[in-house]
């Protein structure tokens, strides 16, 4: 058993993961994350919190299922292509989606996070690790040239930045690459202000930046151009259907949490 300590945002990967492997174990579950339920039960943590938060665990598996087929698409389109994990923690769509060796990954954190994922993932010749804060624009160097397209995936990060912080990131993307997509975690101002999650605030790490649209993203980085917003609505309705008949409510639709594509071209 490992033992892991870890506080504030960093810790808030182990919640994500334990949410990944319990629902895993479920019969009609619509992922099976084997990882993700193996690296569990090689931990000395205490998932407690993490157990009782439906909240947080059900906004963890809509958005898992919705990125899952949002990057897998890219992957089909783009066979040879880059994805860039940023603030990829212990995230394992790179196994779960059976990515083709001729697709080059990137997992970036932070060097403490990535210390904790070196313990339980191993990197080889196509997926590679970098510990670096995705705002030190030097992790840009480390990226292979390729005449590909590059999928850029931030899931579960800018909720705790400020503007700026992610209009840097932002930033350094668009320098290193002439076109790339991103796809970016965004959650509601009305949310962040109202809303708390049992199992996040327990790690002391606080949700401080949203936007109602992923279009407000333009003015941030005019570099980038708005292609669309996916409600977190859409992945619920594969696991609660019920969320059929009152996901398309505004209200519901306009405060869950956003998956935003950006394109650079």
């Amino acid at each position: 058993m490992e033992k892991i300590q870890m506080q504030g945002v960093p810790e808030t990967m182990l919640q994500t993961l334990y949410a990944r492997a319990a629902y895993s174990k479920k019969r009609k579950a619509k992922f099976c994350d084997d990882k993700a339920v193996e690296i569990v039960s090689y931990m000395d943590y205490d998932f407690s919190l993490a157990e009782k938060d439906a909240m947080m665990s059900k906004g963890v598996i809509a958005r898992t299922i919705l990125l899952d087929r949002m990057v897998g698409d890219f992957i089909r389109e783009n066979p040879k292509g880059t994805v860039i994990n940023i603030a990829c923690g212990l995230d394992t769509r790179v196994y779960r989606l059976k990515t083709p060796p001729s697709v080059r990954w990137y997992n970036l954190d932070l060097p403490e996070t990535i210390e904790v994922r070196r313990r339980f993932l191993k990197k080889n010749g196509r997926i590679s690790m970098i510990a670096k804060s995705a705002m030190d624009e030097s992790w840009v160097a480390e990226i292979e040239e390729r005449p590909c397209n590059t999928l850029v995936i931030l899931e579960g990060l800018v909720m705790y930045l400020s503007q700026e912080d992610v209009k840097q990131i932002l930033s350094i993307i668009s320098a290193r690459f002439r076109q790339v997509e991103i796809i970016m975690e965004t959650m509601n101002p009305w949310v962040i202000k109202n809303m708390k999650e049992k199992s996040i605030e327990a790690t002391k790490a606080r949700f401080t930046w949203g936007i109602r649209s992923g279009k407000e993203l333009e003015a941030i980085s005019p570099e980038y151009t708005w292609v669309r917003d996916v409600s977190l609505v859409e992945g619920m309705k594969v696991i609660m259907p019920v969320y059929h008949l009152f996901g398309g409510i505004p209200a519901v639709k306009n405060i869950s949490n956003k998956l935003v594509v950006l394109r650079k071209e």
